[in-house]
Order: structure tokens, then sequence, then C-alpha cells
């Protein structure tokens, strides 16, 4: 690296000022070094280790798109990983010299990220090779053990600004599962083998003479297909024979079934006429039949493989968990928590055990758990629940619980929680239409064949019921909606919507009840509006707009950006207490700003709304009142959806936000200050009274109403963070485009619905030639395709039009989500 003097540092007087690593402007002081400005330390520390390895080109590829270290990765934070236990649980390969680990990183976001992440080994000889898998924002690095260690290439990951997010599920789930790619290798052995059986029956399609005088070529082409049709009965369709076999067991019927049935028929036809020497069979119809149904439901389950839709508790608590000991302290695996053990917890930490505070100050965030805002403080002696955040000083606390008897455990545990994937299959339109065709197409093949033996014509009984289950074949149906589905996925996918699977759409589009919890969903987190209540001069307001700008506390972010300070004050003394507030001076005059109690101000005003106190000298001077913004567009959405569904809204917060909410939300609908056990009972009742309920939250809080409603959709401004297990993921910067995306779901799900019409026309019509006997087997094998290729292709540029339609390419991201 370049010798250079200290890093200066100045007082921001412009806001013009962009940061080289991040591209953020800098916000109250530039750091100048090496010839660039800075907006901190951490993104002046990335560019130094860059700049020391020669790996500065990563700023050429898209400039100002560095992550900004937001704590420093201090010796010792990762040395649970190197811990046996943990460490098994997290590596997936390792011969004592190699060793292969996947770890997730939230922070990648473009082409830089990539290129730097896969230069790992440059930064430190004991790695390999690294790779990034982009869509799910995950590393995988390959490292010796013996130069270095799992922690290492974890604080490495974090000191250039790409903290690895480590959770409790992803050490009880293992890295070491690998995705599984039989669906794949179904595909391709399907596929492979299909196209073999259709050019070896090239000449049976075009009656070319020298095959069709020559029996004994004709015998070997048969022959031939016949071997490669093995490999796709036996296992690339082995999936629709267990769940055919599944739902005889359960006496059900499901969609599987007739299509099992499909493919045995025409395989058992195909295998006696080539041994009776009497046609070549349907081989290839067969084969073509898994093929694409294999693809159909590839395509419909890509998105489910990339997000993940199951998150529970774990995903949120951390792997390990600072400890007190003889020694001092260490890190201990939350699995291996008992009760008795003193936990130590800094600010920002999740506590991750239902226990007693011992020693120190906490102001315990719930917003996660129970959706209020406002941090709790407790005092020594006080009981603290398991999800709580600590935003205040370092706390010691002794666990009366372990994880898996916390309250928080015990709350996600209630069979509400659980969606049945079963449940919901059966329920569906695709199943419900399935279940009576498959009777209907049985009961048809069963009197025809009942029909041409009292007619006295046994002999075209199997060729009457083969080409009625050829003809009726469900496949067409299951095509429709499988390709239809799939495309809808991947249309809302791309615009930031993302559905657990194919069923999510006919859920969302029969929804006629919308419950909205607030904060985190109509509102950002993090976003404030401040207006103020006392006295403050204009100096008086450039003071304290002075003060605010040197706290990275959102509320202290507000009020500053609000005063329209210049931040051209020198400030002094200035000190912060988390979960308090913040104490400073200008000149001769000593600034609190923060809670009343710290403030010094006196007051029994009930707390429905959120206020930070100014007092200058042991004066007063009055109040500012903070309420969370709501996302840009959110009204405007809002208002569209009231005239089309009856709306309510559940709040674990207080109910300050009354009188703003009453705009689109009548009054007996809003309820505030719910617990997650209230959410769940209310979307109980409604359901009780038959109505279709979709949910829409974003916290822990809301999980088990997500699960209990018919239609769950889960708010994250970082898609891949942790979001409670639901329906549907949508990123928070699209909700104002909620509306749209709504409107699309219900458009898709006429359009499903008429490809059902279109192919259940085009089976009555066959079904009537099959039944009487008028229509060759072969016939009926090459219009199936035909006719599935044209429905296919019908209902999934009907599904992309539609989708211009409702103008969904005008859904824009905000950036900001805030409503000023």
């Amino acid at each position: 690296m370049n010798d250079t003097p200290n890093p200066t540092r100045a007082v921001r007087e412009t806001s013009e000022t962009v940061c080289y690593h991040c591209g953020e402007i800098c916000r109250d002081t530039v750091i100048h070094a090496h010839d660039k400005d800075f907006c901190c330390d951490g993104c002046r520390l990335v560019y130094e280790i860059l700049d020391e390895n020669n790996l500065c080109s990563y700023y050429s590829i898209e400039p100002g798109s560095g992550n900004t270290v937001n704590r420093p990765a201090e010796g010792g934070r990762y040395a649970y990983l190197d811990d046996p236990e943990i460490n098994a649980g997290l590596i997936h390969f390792n011969d004592g010299k190699h060793v292969h680990v996947t770890l997730f990183a939230p922070g990648i976001h473009c082409s830089s990220c990539i290129w730097l992440l896969e230069h790992l080994q440059k930064l430190n000889p004991g790695i390999f090779h690294s790779s990034v898998n982009f869509p799910k924002r995950e590393v995988t690095v390959a490292f010796n053990p013996e130069k270095v260690k799992l922690s290492e290439v974890a604080a490495l990951m974090s000191s250039i600004g790409y903290e690895p997010h480590i959770s409790m599920q992803d050490l009880e789930s293992g890295n070491k599962k690998q995705a599984d790619r039989s669906s794949w290798y179904k595909i391709g052995i399907a596929g492979f083998c299909f196209g073999n059986i259709m050019m070896f029956s090239f000449p049976e399609y075009f009656s070319i003479a020298d095959v069709a005088d020559d029996p004994g070529l004709r015998q070997t082409f048969s022959y031939l297909n016949l071997g490669f049709s093995l490999p796709v009965l036996l296992y690339s369709a082995s999936g629709f024979f267990k769940s055919a076999w599944g739902a005889i067991k359960a006496k059900q019927l499901n969609i599987d079934l007739p299509l099992a049935a499909a493919i045995l028929m025409t395989f058992i036809r195909s295998v006696f006429e080539i041994f009776s020497n009497t046609g070549p069979g349907y081989l290839d119809s067969m084969s073509g039949i898994v093929f694409f149904m294999l693809i159909g439901r590839a395509f419909q389950n890509k998105t489910y493989q990339t997000l993940a839709f199951d998150r529970d508790y774990r995903s949120y608590f951390p792997v390990a968990v600072s400890v007190a000991s003889a020694e001092g302290e260490e890190r201990v695996p939350v699995t291996a928590l008992k009760r008795g053990m003193r936990m130590i917890i800094r600010n920002g930490e999740i506590i991750p055990a239902d226990s007693i505070l011992l020693r120190g100050e906490a102001a315990i965030d719930y917003s996660f758990v129970t959706g209020e805002s406002d941090p709790v403080e407790k005092k020594s002696g006080d009981l603290i629940y398991a999800g709580g955040k600590q935003a205040g000083r370092r706390i010691e606390l002794e666990i009366v619980k372990p994880v898996k008897q916390s309250y928080l455990t015990t709350l996600w545990n209630k069979p509400a929680f659980a969606k049945d994937d079963a449940a919901e299959r059966r329920a569906s339109l695709e199943n419900r239409i399935n279940t009576w065709f498959t009777i209907s197409v049985f009961i048809i093949a069963a009197l025809s064949a009942g029909y041409w033996y009292w007619a006295g014509e046994p002999m075209r009984i199997l060729h009457v019921v083969t080409t009625i289950l050829i003809v009726a074949c469900p496949c067409i149906l299951l095509l429709a909606a499988s390709f239809t589905q799939g495309n809808v996925l991947r249309i809302m996918g791309r615009y930031g919507f993302f559905l657990r699977n194919a069923f999510t759409i006919e859920k969302i589009a029969n929804a006629k009840v919308i419950v909205f919890d607030k904060t985190g969903t109509l509102t950002g987190n993090s976003e404030f509006e401040a207006s103020f209540e006392g006295t403050l001069d204009e100096t008086e307001q450039d003071e304290t707009g002075s003060i605010c700008a040197h706290s990275n506390h959102p509320l202290s972010r507000q009020i500053a950006l609000q005063l329209g300070s210049r931040f051209v004050q020198e400030v002094s003394d200035f000190e912060e207490t988390p979960g308090k507030g913040i104490k400073a001076r200008i000149g001769i005059n000593e600034y609190r700003i923060g809670s009343a109690e710290f403030a010094g101000v006196l007051t029994n005003s009930e707390m429905n709304v959120t206020k930070v106190y100014v007092s200058k000298n042991g004066e007063f001077k009055g109040f500012f009142i903070m309420r969370h913004s709501l996302r840009k567009g959110v009204g405007e959405m809002l208002d569209k959806l009231a005239g089309k569904h009856e709306l309510y809204l559940l709040s674990g917060d207080h109910d300050g936000d009354r009188e703003r909410m009453s705009r689109w939300f009548k009054a007996e609908n809003m309820h505030f200050k719910c617990s997650p056990a209230d959410k769940l009972e209310f979307i109980g009742q409604l359901k009780a009274e038959g109505k279709k309920v979709m949910m829409i939250g974003d916290g822990l809080n809301d999980a088990g109403a997500l699960q209990e409603s018919d239609a769950g959709i889960a708010v994250s401004d970082n898609l891949n963070n942790f979001s409670p297990a639901s329906d549907a993921i949508i990123d928070g910067g699209l909700m104002p485009g909620l509306d749209k995306l709504i409107e699309y779901a219900v458009d898709s799900d006429r359009v499903i619905r008429l490809s059902f019409a279109v192919s259940l026309i085009y089976n009555v019509v066959g079904l009537y030639f099959a039944v009487r006997g008028e229509l060759q087997p072969v016939i009926a094998a090459i219009l199936m395709p035909v006719a599935s290729i044209t429905i296919v292709s019908f209902a999934t540029l009907l599904s992309t039009i539609m989708a211009s339609v409702r103008k969904l390419k005008s859904i824009k991201h905000d950036e900001n989500h805030i409503s000023v």
C-alpha cells in the first residue's frame, strides 16, 4: 500500500461529497485518505485492504458499489466457528487438507461483489478458491485448514464488507445438505430417451418403404425404442407412480393418478404390440408425456428453490453467544445453553433464551416479536423473553429456560405455525378438476369396455380403452396449468413478488379480505416523520440538529434531517447512552436529547406515541413526536384495494396512528397492541365466518397469522434476510405496487381456468371418437402433443400479455421508503 499521511477528518458543509468506496453521501464527516473521500473508517479500511492486495480494479467494474463495514471484525468474534460441533454442522467437505464451506452473505448485490468475493485467495493464501451463487447470495470457499481457520475466513469476509449471516437454523439443517438435483437428472434422461425414440420412430411416421418392407429392421427399431423407454418408465416417471400409489393407499384421488395410469397403459400396450409384432407401440408418446410434465413442474419449483419460505425462529437466532466463565468470557453454541448459565449480551445482539437480568440496564427491542416499536426498559431482576434485541450497553443475564423451552420457541411450535401443503394441494382448483376428470375418464373407459363386450366385439376393448386413456390423458390439463403457473411465478419474481408455489396464485386471487400489519409493512422499519411541540429558536434548532447528526440512531437521523441543519456547529463532550439518549455541548450550552427521564423531564402523559425530549441547560424545551413514515405510494395502493377488498389493520404497536390510518380502515377494523396470539385468533375468527383471508406482515409477531391465513405474504426489505414462514415474499420497496400484483394474480387464475376449459373441449371431442372406436391410438398419440403444445403456448402467451396489461413494469422500487 502506498505511503500516505494519516487520514484527515472534515466537517461536512455540503451534501455532495460521495464516499469513494460505497457511493453513499457523507452525512456528517468526510475522511480524506489516499487522495480519496470516505464516509467512515470502515470504508477507508476496506479500500486499504484492497489497495494493499492490488485489488482496486474492483472499483472499475461498478464504481461506488462497495459495502460499508458496520462494525469491525474484532478478534474472537467468529471464534465459535472453530468449535468442532459447529464446524461439522457448516462444513460440507473435509479431507484434512481441503475444506469446503458455503456461507450466506446478504450484502452481495452486484458484479463488483462477485468479482471481489471470487478473489479471496489474493487476500489470504490459505484459501484455494471461492465462487459466488448470486441468486442465493452464497459464497462457497475452499481453503487449507492447516493455514487458515473457518473463523478467519468469516472474519476476512466481514472485514471487506460481506459479513456472513450464520444462524441457528443453518447449524441444525447443515450446509452439508446438497441441492436436490434428481429432478434435473430425470428431465435429462427423459429428454435424451425421448429424442432417440422419436428418431427411431421416423420411419413409422413417414412410412419409409425400406423399413416397412424389412420386418427385421422394423423390429430392431422397436426393440431399441423399448430399451430407451425403460429408464423413462422406471426412473424419470417414478415420482408420478409414487404419488399415485400414495393416493391409492390414502383412498384419495390426486392429479398424478390418471397420469400414472396413462403412462403405464401406454407402455403395456406398446410392449404387447412390439412382442406380438402387431405394431410399433406408442413409446414416443409415453416418454414425451413424462418429459414435458417434468419440465413443467421444474419450471414451477424454480423460485421456491431460490428463496426460503419455511424460515422459523432458528434463522433469527445467532449460532453462539458469549457466556461468563472462570476464565472471563467464552463463546458457547446456542444449542448448548443450559439453565443457570450467565449470558453476556451487547448492543444490537439477540437474546436467545428466557433469562433474568442480573447486571446492567436493558432496553429491549421486541419489535420483531411483538410489533411494539418502542424499546422496553428492564432493571435487575426482571424477566426478559427470548427474541428481544438489546438496544443499550453490555448486560449480563442468567438463563431460566433453554432455547427449546423459551416463550418464543413455544409460540412457534403451535400447530397454527405449520402449513399443510398436502391439504393445500387437495383444495386447489387444479386438483378438484382433475379429481372429477379422473373419475369421469375411468367411468367412460369402463362403460366403453362394457359396451363393446356386449356388442360382441371384445377384441376392440383394449384398442378403445387404450385410445381413451391416451386421448383423455390429464397431461394436457396439467401441462397447461404447470406452464402457465410457472410463467406467472417467473413474471412475479421478476418484479420482486416471490410465491411459495403455484397454489398461492389461486389463494391470492380468491382472497376478499386483506389484513395488514403496520410497522415494517405499511411503514418502514427505521424511517420516521418528526414534528416538534415546544419552543426552539433558529439557533437552538441548528444546535439540536448538529448534535443529532453525530448519532447513528434512526430517530436522531430523522430529527437532523427534519431540522435541515447545515451541521456547522462544533459539538463537544458528545456522549450517547443506548436506549436513553444523547448528552453533548455546543459552546457553553449543554443539551440532553432522548427519553423524558434522560432529559430530566417529569411527565405522566400516556405513551401512545414515541416522543424524543429536548432540554437545554436543564430547561425543558419541548419534544419531537416521532411516527413511522408510510412507505412511498402505499396510500394510493390502499385506496385502490379498499374499493375491491375488505381491509383490516392488526398492529402490535400503540394506537398513535389511529387517526392517520382511518383514511383507509374503518374504526372497527383497526386493532392495536395486538399480541401474536391476538393476531392468530383474529385471523381464525375471520376464516370461521367463511371469509378468504390474505395476511400481510413482516415480523415474528405476524408469523402465526401468516400461517393461519389462506394466503400469507411476508414483507422484507432484504429478501435474503430473515422473514417469517409464508406463502409469498414481497420486496418491501415494491409495496406500492401490491394492488397491481394482486390484480395480476386474479388475471392469471382466470387464464388457468380458461386453459382448463380449452383442454377439456379437446378431451371431450377426442373422447367422442375414441369411445366409438373411430380413433386409432397412433392418431391419438400424435394429437396429444400437438394439442398440449398449442394450449401451453396459448396460456403462457396470454399470461405474459396480461402482465403488460396490468403495467407491472410501472412498479418502481422505492429506495427510500419515506413519505414526507
